[in-house]
């Protein structure tokens, strides 16, 4: 169960990475690891914006929406998380922001995308 979760949660960043390259954004990092418990699962710009993006996947929403996810305690791992990133970073950008990509479905997924979950 476990091994099943890990691969449908990397197809659904490579859905969200190919979405984000189509959209124009450029890819810098794929799960970018601050801690044990603080991990960036795509770090992108698009323009002058630093964007960090948590990826959600389900094959259905028989257990809820992927966003249900993306809790109170998450939002604090990947604050933490992305000060990390910012602190050992020498580039700077004019602005930062997370936002939440939910795949919905592997085989012709629904791709929902949510700016700006937090700005920094």
């Amino acid at each position: 169960m476990v091994n099943n979760n890990i691969q449908k949660g990397r197809k659904g960043e490579l859905i969200a990475e190919n979405y984000l390259l189509q959209s124009g954004y450029n890819i810098i990092e794929r799960n970018w690891h601050f801690s044990k418990n603080a991990e960036i699962d795509i770090i992108a710009s698009e323009k002058n914006t630093l964007v960090f993006v948590e990826v959600k996947t389900r094959t259905n929403l028989n257990y809820g929406h992927p966003f249900e996810a993306i809790n109170f305690s998450k939002l604090e791992k990947l604050h933490t998380a992305i000060l990390g990133y910012l602190k050992q970073s020498n580039k700077k950008y004019s602005s930062y922001r997370l936002d939440g990509i939910a795949i919905i479905g592997t085989v012709n997924p629904k791709i929902e995308h949510i700016k700006n979950l937090g700005q920094y």
